[in-house]
């Protein structure tokens, strides 16, 4: 009897896995688009360039080509297994980029609330606006996505006998930088530090207090982690002095990446955890009515562990304001954010000896690392654009190195968009930026930017699919200069084989 209910059982999930294959030519979306980029000045606008996942360019004349087709899991909504996938390819013209790239390339599996997602593919700041926000601090959306091994629960679960006032989600990923090639032409004729094979970990849990239904507030808490570790490493210099090391083991593993431990090679008597660890704490209040929805969000980073807790107190933080207003025809989003990276723990460090016990782990240099250049992928640092990245350093005279120059910023920062009517929509930005540098590198005198983003978009009702956008950008200050610059993009999209369940 039971080898009787074993085989029943097999065959099910067999069929159940037939049936799920079958579908997977079904609700497929596809996408075409060209952009041209147009401008004069010292950079590319900073909005052209940065938060566009890796694909931006400093230039001020650029092009971008794309081809993307996808099928989301939630087109399986009905079923408790559901399967989709994403190919999306890129031709970039005068980018960091070279002239072709596999921006995505994934494939996502999904049992009831588990994924298990496979590949490259670029993924959202967690709690932000998506189009206004000027990005998470330790896993933003300005470097290209990094092909990875990701168990997930995307969407918060609510845990039962709760009342849906308690859920949460979280994930856990491992993954490869692709970059190695464009590291070592960015060094060439340097001495600078590169590396080659890296890997890649990170995980998080967000935990949400709260049920819109029973009452308007949610609050919303986690932590975000991540690190980058393994690999061979160049040019690096041991504290004793002497030659540079090329191509040595930086050691490092799953275990020490997921629960930092171990030591890098060039530590010596000063052990510190294997790898370049970075991280967040979140935390968001929405009041939450039918028709708008006030939310104030903070992300706090930390390097290593000397910003994780209370040690050296939180004064570098991002704060956040969104405003989604009710129906109109003038304004429906405003955000507001704040953010300072000044303090970093302080300005001295010193490691524990026999004359001096007292360890100071201040100096943090926040996305810096003595062994991996800094927390980038593909010359865009993987957290907040603002905190410059090192495809600006041949502007400042340091090229090949890809250490962020400016690293020590405050910011205000403000963004708005809206939809006049079904065919059309906008969005704009402004940011103000001052920099003192680094702590190791400070600049001879405060340096400060302006940063403007003006775009609407044209949507025509008589060619559903196609649409226009026109933008136009523009930089002044002593930090990355005086540019202008227009843009423009054209999208076709639409479906194959679409299904209605």
């Amino acid at each position: 009897m039971r080898s009787l209910i074993s085989i029943c059982a097999l065959l099910c999930a067999v069929i159940n896995t037939w049936a799920q294959i079958s579908r997977l030519g079904e609700n497929v979306q596809y996408s075409f688009s060209v952009q041209g980029t147009a401008g004069d000045g010292d950079n590319a606008p900073f909005w052209f360039t940065n938060n566009r996942y890796g694909l931006g360019t400093t230039e001020n004349f650029s092009g971008l080509a794309r081809v993307a087709m996808w099928r989301t899991v939630e087109t399986d909504s009905l079923w408790f297994w559901r399967m989709g996938y994403g190919v999306d390819l890129a031709s970039p013209i005068n980018s960091e980029n070279g002239y072709f790239c596999i921006q995505q390339a994934y494939a996502d599996i999904e049992w009831k609330m588990l994924r298990l997602s496979l590949g490259q593919k670029e993924r959202l700041s967690e709690l932000k606006n998506p189009y206004l926000s000027t990005g998470g601090m330790t896993l933003g959306v300005n470097a290209r996505p990094i092909p990875q091994i990701r168990l997930e629960m995307p969407n918060f679960w609510a845990i039962p006998g709760t009342r849906g006032i308690f859920s949460f989600k979280a994930h856990m990923a491992y993954g490869w930088y692709t970059d190695a090639k464009w590291q070592k032409k960015f060094n060439a004729g340097t001495d600078n530090i590169y590396t080659k094979g890296s890997m890649f970990h990170s995980k998080a849990l967000f935990i949400r207090l709260g049920n819109r239904e029973l009452f308007p507030l949610e609050v919303t808490g986690g932590l975000e982690m991540a690190c980058q570790f393994g690999g061979t490493g160049w040019n690096l210099n041991q504290y004793g002095g002497g030659a540079l090391a090329q191509g040595i083991n930086l050691g490092g593993n799953l275990w020490t990446a997921f629960l930092p431990g171990g030591g890098d090679v060039n530590d010596e008597n000063y052990a510190n955890a294997a790898g370049n660890h970075v991280g967040s704490w979140h935390l968001r209040l929405d009041w939450l009515k039918r028709d708008w929805n006030i939310g104030i969000y903070m992300e706090h980073m930390f390097e290593d562990h000397s910003q994780m807790f209370f040690q050296y107190g939180w004064k570098d933080m991002l704060l956040g304001l969104e405003v989604k207003l009710p129906q109109n025809p003038l304004l429906s989003t405003m955000v507001y954010e704040y953010n300072t990276t000044m303090h970093q723990s302080g300005p001295i460090y010193h490691d524990k000896t026999e004359e001096n016990p007292q360890q100071i782990s201040a100096r943090d240099e926040y996305y810096n690392n003595h062994i991996y250049g800094s927390w980038q992928m593909g010359g865009f640092v993987m957290g907040n654009p603002l905190l410059l990245s090192p495809v600006y350093n041949n502007y400042f005279g340091h090229a090949g190195n890809l250490s962020p120059w400016h690293n020590r910023v405050r910011v205000h920062h403000i963004g708005l968009m809206g939809n006049p009517s079904e065919e059309w929509s906008w969005r704009m930005m402004y940011t103000h930026q001052l920099s003192l540098g680094t702590y190791m590198n400070p600049v001879d005198e405060p340096r400060s930017a302006n940063y403007i983003l003006l775009e609407t978009t044209y949507s025509p009702k008589w060619c559903h699919g196609l649409s226009f956008a026109a933008s136009y950008g523009h930089n002044d200050g002593n930090l990355l200069g005086n540019s202008n610059g227009a843009m423009l993009t054209v999208r076709f999209g639409g479906w194959i084989n679409r299904t209605q369940w």
